[in-house]
């Protein structure tokens, strides 16, 4: 029996979110084939740039420009990355994924997180570092690889399993507890 590998990006700068969707994409096959299809799956940071400036010029508020505007845009950091939520719901729905914004006052057992439709969860979460000076929020994925759920956050030395579906659960409860979001993609495209 082959052994199934684990696609795990780390953390760069501030392109969590760019990690985060390369490792809720990865493709599951055998360690020897993984590399081989990764690229041609994997999401770039131009191609995130790309839908952030489009994203700028379809906002209605586009004129607002101050100086800084050339380094913070509205929708990341020209070099550091640091993508908003707009991108990922984006760059998700450009693949035909669906996406979902978990209702946080329900709790993390209202999610189906068995059914086949499901493809992962992606987190955003408040962080401080620095002694608590610097504040801001992180883009992590979770994702069931051979029938065990993955903690594939960018920050984690390695993808870490989680041991059962109840534990799923209550990290995201405990996700949620801090202020982080969950949001939650299928397979399916929504019907229209």
């Amino acid at each position: 029996m082959e052994e199934t590998c684990i696609y795990h990006e780390r953390q760069r700068l501030q392109f969590c979110l760019l990690h985060a969707l390369n490792n809720l994409l990865q493709v599951t096959c055998s360690c020897f084939l993984i590399f081989l299809f990764q690229k041609k799956d994997s999401f770039t940071r131009a191609e995130l740039d790309g839908i952030a400036e489009k994203l700028l010029h379809e906002d209605p508020k586009e004129g607002s420009w101050t100086p800084l505007s050339v380094i913070f845009k509205p929708h990341h950091n020209t070099f550091t990355g640091n993508y908003d939520v707009n991108v990922l719901i984006a760059a998700l729905e450009a693949r035909s994924y669906r996406i979902v914004w978990h209702d946080h006052r329900n709790s993390a057992s209202s999610i189906n997180i068995s059914t086949d439709s499901l493809l992962g969860i992606m987190l955003n979460i408040p962080i401080r570092r620095y002694a608590g000076l610097w504040r801001s929020r992180h883009w992590a994925a979770l994702r069931r690889i051979g029938g065990h759920w993955y903690n594939l956050d960018s920050d984690l030395p390695a993808p870490k399993p989680f041991q059962n579906l109840d534990e799923v659960t209550e990290f995201l409860d405990d996700i949620m507890a801090l202020g982080g979001e969950v949001l939650i993609v299928f397979y399916d495209k929504l019907c229209k």
